[in-house]
């Protein structure tokens, strides 16, 4: 069984950084097209950011610029470098291990002054 662990969620103002973390077996992160995906209230969960194993990043067109998918060195974790951050930005945000369909539990980011 496929376990992903979201963290570092949480509230934050207007232009202000998070990063979020998702840890999962090294063989997954590696191996797998990893992504983060979120979900407004009342809207469909829509891709955020999305690495592949050779290293090749894609991004949400409303996010280009702002955020940055990454995986730590030690091939544990996937990051997602959030700046400028923007109520727009508000949601439950997932991780995803594409190649193996699987799903984390989701972390609260909530931009707001």
């Amino acid at each position: 069984q496929v376990q992903l662990v979201e963290s570092g969620g949480g509230l934050v103002q207007p232009g202000g950084s998070l990063r979020l973390s998702c840890a999962a077996s090294r063989s997954i992160i590696v191996n797998s097209a990893m992504a983060w995906y979120r979900q407004a209230p009342g809207k469909e969960r829509e891709l955020v950011a999305a690495i592949i194993p050779g290293g090749h990043t894609n991004y949400a067109g409303s996010v280009q610029g702002r955020f940055t998918i990454s995986r730590d060195p030690s091939g544990d974790l996937v990051y997602l470098q959030m700046n400028n951050l923007k109520p727009d930005d508000t949601a439950v945000y997932y991780c995803h291990a594409a190649g193996y369909g699987a799903w984390g539990q989701g972390t609260q980011v909530t931009v707001s002054s």
